[in-house]
């Protein structure tokens, strides 16, 4: 398949696989539709090159399944990190963070992991693992640190978080 061809198909098929997309997608993840679309076309790509596409069905029938299983796949992606950071969150424990916590779950899920770049790199290691689901004698372990450590980076991971993300929210 040439540049040339997928190139043909993507212009003819782009209508199909947003409304694909737009029928499919949770509101909340709607800026997430660019990647779903670029993950659509590499899958079908991939597929094509591999005489995957049999024709049984036209092109943009089988697109429009495509783009509808991708969507699916990522509302179920983001939102179970989604879930992840609202049990990150939950576990705040730090007395001038739990009457915040409420405030603090309400934010998009891109501040967040935004916000958790900026870290120091000892702590954000923390949060990132701690988000990818292990526990704090796993952290442990791979940092090769003592849980205590992990515990106090984590502590103040979280004040960091809420600080910075008071930041975004008050524009400061």
């Amino acid at each position: 398949m040439t540049e040339k061809e997928f190139s043909g198909i993507i212009n003819s098929t782009k209508g199909v696989v947003l409304t694909a997309i737009r029928k499919n997608i949770e509101e909340r993840f709607y800026n997430y539709i660019d990647d779903i679309v670029q993950d659509t076309y590499i899958r079908a790509y991939k597929s094509l090159v591999k005489n995957k596409f049999k024709g049984d069905s036209s092109l943009e029938t089988w697109l429009y399944a495509i783009a509808r299983n991708e969507t699916l796949r990522i509302n179920k992606k983001l939102s179970r990190e989604e879930e992840k950071l609202r049990k990150v969150i939950d576990s705040m424990d730090d007395n001038n963070i739990r009457g915040s916590r409420k405030n603090f779950v309400n934010y998009d899920i891109i501040d967040l992991h935004d916000s958790i770049a900026k870290l120091p790199d000892i702590y954000g290691e923390v949060m990132k693992l701690q988000l990818n689901g292990f526990s704090e004698k796993q952290i442990a372990r791979q940092l090769d640190i003592k849980t205590g450590t992990v515990k106090s980076r984590a502590s103040r991971a979280r004040e960091m978080l809420h600080k910075m993300l008071k930041e975004v929210e008050y524009g400061n």
